[in-house]
């Protein structure tokens, strides 16, 4: 229970931190970027050793595939990640509420700028890029674990920055499910891009990292 609940906590703080500096803090593109990069650091070193630091069910998932997880800890990994989000979006909606903003801007991740089929390309590439730094920074055959979670978290910073005026930069299922619940529209409608492509990107990255001999 103990890995589940610092899954749960990660994501929390990852969700919490990133969107409240969006709707809350008003963030520009680099401070949000920093403040979801930041995040992912903080939530790594504070609870990685418990869990391994997932914090993403597209994270657990190519780790899964390379059998760094067994199928029923991924599963409890992904249902305690998700549940971290929809709190901490609660969290943030019941912050904006408090402000007199409006509660359909809580933080969510959309695309009006671009088509489906674009959005898609997005999310899975930087996901993809995402993955690659995480499964080869944490290999047991070259990884570097002393500055892993530095390491993801400033990827997560500049992949969002690309990323932020095209899709929101997600890169996360979890990320982007809880704040659409509450939020609803198009963020709704739209969350089936940001739960295929990140997988999609995710698996992509762990049979890449095979290749480049990331596992035993």
């Amino acid at each position: 229970m103990r890995k589940y609940l610092a899954e749960f906590l990660g994501t929390f703080m990852l969700v919490f931190l990133g969107t409240g500096a969006v709707v809350v803090a008003k963030g520009d593109v680099l401070t949000i970027g920093l403040a979801f990069g930041l995040a992912i650091t903080v939530s790594a070193y504070a609870f990685g050793g418990i869990s391994g630091g997932h914090f993403n069910p597209a994270v657990t998932t190519a780790m899964l595939i390379n059998r760094r997880i067994e199928a029923m800890d991924a599963l409890w990994y992904i249902v305690s990640q998700i549940l971290g989000a929809i709190v901490a979006s609660a969290a943030i909606r019941s912050f904006v509420s408090a402000l007199g903003l409006s509660t359909t801007a809580l933080g969510q991740t959309d695309f009006s700028k671009i088509n489906a089929g674009m959005a898609f390309f997005v999310e899975a590439l930087v996901t993809f890029l995402f993955l690659m730094v995480i499964l080869n920074v944490t290999s047991a055959a070259h990884g570097n674990s002393d500055f892993a979670g530095v390491t993801i978290g400033v990827t997560l910073a500049f992949l969002i920055i690309v990323a932020l005026n095209l899709t929101g930069g997600s890169l996360n299922p979890a990320r982007s499910i809880g704040p659409a619940i509450f939020a609803g529209g198009t963020a709704l409608s739209h969350l089936w891009v940001y739960i295929l492509a990140p997988e999609v990107g995710a698996i992509l990255a762990a049979y890449c990292a095979r290749v480049m001999g990331s596992e035993d």
